[in-house]
């Protein structure tokens, strides 16, 4: 059976591992990704090690690389990142990676490689028409359409984050890191010293603030889903990224909050979903990202 090696780049971790035919994994592993230290140079370091110790143990057929930024994906090239990541812009992931190790290689955005993963293997199997979200530091969104990846015209469809809301953009109203920073600024407290794990705990025994910060971001949440909808009427929208960890206490209020803003002839043919891959979900839509573009190979 043929192996592939998958690596997802983010600006905290680099996860990888080694995957065979199907989507079966052999072996996971995760590291820093130390971007600020390093830059994009250090990536494709710390991306080299991985890649000459996996073809020594599983002799793959390819290399799959998920990542942060907007790619070029027949260049295999980021266009465009964030200061998470600095000096990233330009880096030429797919052919430094071919030059030195002599295997095809396939990069994609991460948040494209989740939707991959998510209708291929998980919340979003088998629909004509989903869009996926991830909803951490920011918002970003891949729609998949007929089981590829909508791009648009200059492979830029789908960067939701930046789509304007009333008060600023959406990432900047909605994503989980705002919800931080909105009860840590309530409690007079720097936003590293706490999470969205204990805001969630801390709403579950009723702490008002929590609550609010919750309400406003579900709210702008549900306005944002809406918009894309009435672009794009999926009939799936799956929602992603650390946060929506908390689904039961989440779904129904999103699900309520999607009625407020869109009108039942869309509402009632529009699913919400949760994502099912969790943190493999960059290397398992890289894997078939890179299947896609190689069908002999897989």
């Amino acid at each position: 059976m043929k192996k592939y090696i998958c690596i997802d780049i983010g600006g905290t971790s680099i996860k990888y591992g080694a995957i065979q035919s199907q989507g079966e994994f052999l072996d996971t592993g995760e590291m820093p990704t130390e971007a600020r230290q390093y830059g994009g140079s250090g990536i494709l370091d710390k991306a080299g090690k991985i890649i000459k110790e996996y073809i020594r143990e599983y002799s793959p057929q390819g290399i799959c690389i998920s990542t942060a930024g907007m790619v070029d994906c027949d260049a295999g090239k980021i266009i465009y990142s964030a200061p998470l990541i600095p000096n990233y812009t330009g880096t030429e992931i797919k052919k430094t990676l071919e030059e030195t190790f002599c295997l095809p290689c396939e990069v994609e955005n991460d948040v494209n490689c989740a939707g991959l993963a998510e209708y291929y293997a998980g919340a979003a199997r088998g629909s004509k028409t989903s869009v996926c979200l991830t909803i951490g530091t920011g918002i970003g969104g891949a729609a998949v359409i007929d089981g590829k990846i909508f791009r648009g015209f200059s492979g830029s469809a789908c960067e939701v984050g930046y789509m304007h809301l009333p008060g600023g953009q959406f990432q900047d109203l909605g994503a989980g890191s705002i919800l931080v920073g909105k009860v840590a600024k309530s409690r007079g407290l720097c936003p590293s010293a706490i999470n969205g794990i204990t805001i969630f705990e801390d709403a579950k025994r009723g702490d008002a603030a929590c609550i609010q910060a919750i309400h406003e971001m579900v709210d702008i949440l549900g306005m944002g889903i809406a918009n894309i909808c009435y672009v794009l009427n999926p009939e799936v929208v799956v929602l992603g990224g650390g946060i929506m960890a908390q689904k039961e206490f989440l779904k129904e209020k999103i699900q309520t909050s999607l009625k407020k803003y869109l009108i039942p002839s869309v509402l009632d043919y529009t699913r919400l979903a949760f994502a099912e891959n969790q943190n493999r979900a960059g290397m398992l839509g890289a894997y078939y990202n890179f299947i896609q573009r190689h069908p002999d190979n897989g």
